[in-house]
């Protein structure tokens, strides 16, 4: 630890007065002696400078030259010519004084800069660490959030495909009932068949009971918070496709009510379109305006466009044109802005890029109190 303030200055005090003592006590016939503590005078001024900077260093050179000054002059008699180099060391004391107080101070500075500096460097990696980790969990539940609607959809169409064929069977069987009278066996089995077939419809409407997607938590949330995560989240396959992704927001920050996950779910299927339909060195940019009727935002992409005939049917389920695609992606996408009281609409031709609007109500401020 270095010694307190009040212990630096005593001890270079301490210092000057006995080298100085030891030259005025010390007898001129002993010239190499007083070459000697001439040098020693160099200790406190380069320990002041160290210690206390450009003005310390400075401070403790003129007290030497004070305190030494008087020994030249009187007890060496004050010639110029002969003690020149004695006059010389008193400028050359300020000059060290001062040159390494200056560099001293400059270093202390720096480290105090650099301290700083790896602080906030510290900082920043503890919220990317916070961030990073809030990302992951993020996508997560959106893989979780895109599996469970993924599999509503389909359990939609498949009770949907299902429950038409029972309900023909049940009819026929009805039909067949009435050329059978009770007690005859051919009755009996008919009677087992219309039975089983409405526990079979009472098992799919359980089922689709099951796998429709329960409501989620509806709050008020910022739309801009949901899109600023997402275009964090795909940063890096942005990168990794050399696709420039941009988000250009409004002033404002409108707020609307709704289940913020799905709305991010929804957001997320728009931009990994667009990312995929992007060429390497296109651009997808994310636009936000406040519209009369409430809050729009455009998701657009210079890639190739979408043709009239496959334009009419993208919402559909199952539709896609991709070789892996599950064709679920806009029709879930849809499903949800409706949801939210919005509108969902692509604007597109082909070669001509693919502009996809979502308009969203907001919240007046009665709403938000």
């Amino acid at each position: 630890m270095k010694p307190p303030v009040k212990s630096r200055i005593s001890l270079l005090a301490l210092f000057i007065i006995g080298i100085s003592l030891l030259h005025y006590l010390t007898p001129l016939q002993l010239p190499f002696l007083h070459d000697i503590f001439q040098r020693l005078y160099y200790l406190p001024i380069i320990l002041a400078a160290l210690w206390f900077g450009f003005r310390g260093g400075l401070a403790c050179s003129l007290a030497v030259s004070i305190v030494y000054a008087p020994h030249i002059l009187f007890q060496w008699g004050g010639h110029l010519t002969m003690e020149m180099e004695k006059y010389l060391e008193i400028v050359l004391y300020n000059i060290v004084g001062g040159i390494t107080g200056l560099l001293a101070q400059r270093e202390r500075e720096r480290s105090i800069e650099l301290q700083k500096t790896a602080e906030g460097l510290e900082e920043s990696y503890k919220k990317l660490q916070e961030q990073s980790e809030r990302i992951l969990a993020i996508e997560e539940q959106l893989r979780r959030a895109e599996k469970l609607s993924t599999l509503g959809e389909m359990a939609a169409v498949l009770a949907h495909e299902i429950r038409n064929p029972l309900g023909s069977i049940r009819g026929t069987a009805e039909i067949l009932r009435d050329d059978f009278k009770p007690g005859d066996p051919k009755y009996e089995f008919i009677e087992i068949q219309i039975k089983e077939t409405e526990r079979l419809n009472r098992v799919v409407e359980d089922f689709l009971r099951m796998a429709r997607p329960q409501p989620g938590e509806i709050k008020v949330c910022s739309v801009m918070e949901e899109l600023d995560t997402i275009v964090t989240l795909v940063a890096k396959d942005a990168r990794k496709r050399q696709v420039k992704l941009s988000l250009e927001s409004c002033p404002e920050r409108p707020e609307v009510r709704g289940d913020g996950e799905k709305l991010r779910q929804a957001f997320l299927n728009i931009v990994i379109n667009a990312l995929q339909a992007a060429p390497a060195g296109g651009s997808v940019t994310i636009t936000t305006s406040r519209t009369d009727s409430g809050y729009e935002i455009r998701f657009s992409d210079n890639g190739p466009g979408i043709d009239a005939g496959t334009q009419s049917r993208i919402f559909e389920p199952f539709f896609t044109t991709k070789p892996d695609g599950t064709g679920l992606g806009l029709a879930i996408t849809k499903k949800i802005i409706e949801g939210h009281g919005g509108k969902l609409e692509v604007v597109s031709k082909a070669g001509q890029g693919t502009t996809v609007i979502v308009s969203l109500p907001v919240l007046d401020e009665g709403e938000k109190a």
